[in-house]
């Protein structure tokens, strides 16, 4: 049940489980999804009732379900199969690894060509999974990865991905870890005090000298400020996880909290990055209560994990450099009022995409989640079947 409504009597629901072997050195994820030598994926497949495809559609985040989202469901009432597959993280991104992400959307490609018979796949990288297809994607078609940049073994190389055939990168951002750079509130002066604050640098105190529109001088010295908070968190955390390894002993990881996550000045000044995005507005709400709350950002996270999706410097899931060893073909999308994705994110990809074949086009006044806009939603869904069909993708 959705909303007190059934599910689409014109969409047939299937739920998906993979399972393959793994070994880890320690359980990362709670029960039965890593702690029996192997990895146990969940996924729910969407057909139009009566409507055979050759072509699936894959949706997947890093971190997040998508099956209850506007964009799969409208997708496969408009005659796509769909896959909306989870990632052993679902729900829960503190020991993410986007490394062995990479492994779980393997799986379900191979299984959706190898099990469903699919001839073709694309992977639509919808938010945070855009900067995962491309990584995906990049690794697929040259694989080089062999341990995680915390230094741990994890054989991407020999995993034998299956590239996908083509790839749609939609209300995306660059990185989770260039979101957090952006996002990150650079006022914090004691990680270990919240309360400890620059006040010049807080935008969200009230008796800030410096208040919106922003100067030039003073979005230069925050980015600045913001930077050099990312670079002392990694320096502690690759200190602290140096300091374990060599105790040599049974504790192998630390979980720790990073503290006001969520202070882009984007989100106050819609003058920085200009869109048709709503002022003082997030994808999550009100960006003064998000920044101090549960969902935001990094708040909780393991060292292994913060190097691998949060650090700047470590992380290997850059959709920027990831586009740049793509040579499918590539439809990128950008919402004109997005909220979550930064505006120039979307034109940074499709300029660095190596595809021969790729599209670059805006939905007028599309949010992230295309809420209570259904116009917008359809021209969406038209725009991805359209140009899937130029290319017969589109398997119907």
């Amino acid at each position: 049940m959705t909303n007190g409504k059934a599910p689409d009597p014109e969409i047939e629901f299937t739920w998906l489980h993979i399972q393959y072997e793994e070994k880890s050195a320690f359980v990362e994820t709670y029960g039965f999804a890593g702690n029996q030598g192997a990895v146990n994926l969940e996924g729910i497949l969407m057909r139009p009732k009566g409507r055979p495809s050759s072509t699936l559609m894959i949706f997947m985040h890093p971190t997040s379900t998508l099956q209850l989202l506007p964009v799969p469901r409208a997708a496969a009432l408009h005659g796509a199969h769909v896959l909306c597959a989870a990632s052993r993280y679902a729900k829960n991104d503190a020991a993410l690894i986007m490394e062995k992400v990479l492994l779980d959307l393997g799986a379900y490609v191979r299984h959706a060509k190898e099990a469903l018979g699919y001839e073709k796949v694309v992977i639509v990288g919808w938010s945070g999974g855009g900067s995962l297809a491309l990584f995906y994607q990049s690794q697929a078609e040259n694989p080089t990865i062999t341990q995680t940049p915390a230094g741990d073994p994890v054989n991407v190389k020999g995993a034998g991905l299956i590239p996908a055939d083509a790839l749609i990168f939609q209300a995306a951002h660059i990185s989770r870890a260039q979101l957090l750079v952006d996002s990150i509130d650079p006022s914090v002066r004691n990680e270990d005090d919240p309360d400890d604050r620059i006040r010049e640098l807080d935008i969200y105190d009230a008796a800030n000298p410096n208040q919106p529109p922003y100067s030039a001088d003073f979005v230069a010295h925050y980015r600045k400020a913001q930077r050099e908070r990312i670079d002392r968190i990694r320096n502690r955390v690759v200190e602290t996880l140096d300091d374990l390894k060599k105790r040599n002993t049974d504790e192998l990881e630390r979980g720790f909290v990073t503290h006001r996550t969520f202070a882009d000045p984007r989100f106050i000044d819609p003058t920085i990055d200009p869109n048709d995005r709503k002022p003082r507005w997030s994808y999550l709400g009100n960006p003064a209560t998000v920044n101090t709350g549960p969902v935001a950002l990094g708040r909780f996270s393991t060292l292994r994990s913060w190097l691998s999706q949060w650090s700047i410097q470590d992380s290997r899931a850059d959709g920027v450099a990831c586009a740049t060893h793509i040579r499918v073909p590539f439809l990128a999308i950008e919402n004109s009022a997005d909220d979550a994705a930064p505006q120039p994110h979307t034109g940074m990809i499709y300029s660095a995409a190596a595809s021969t074949d790729k599209t670059f086009r805006v939905i007028k006044g599309a949010t992230h989640y295309y809420a209570g806009q259904p116009e917008q939603l359809a021209e969406a869904v038209e725009l991805q079947r359209g140009w899937l069909a130029e290319r017969d993708l589109l398997g119907g």
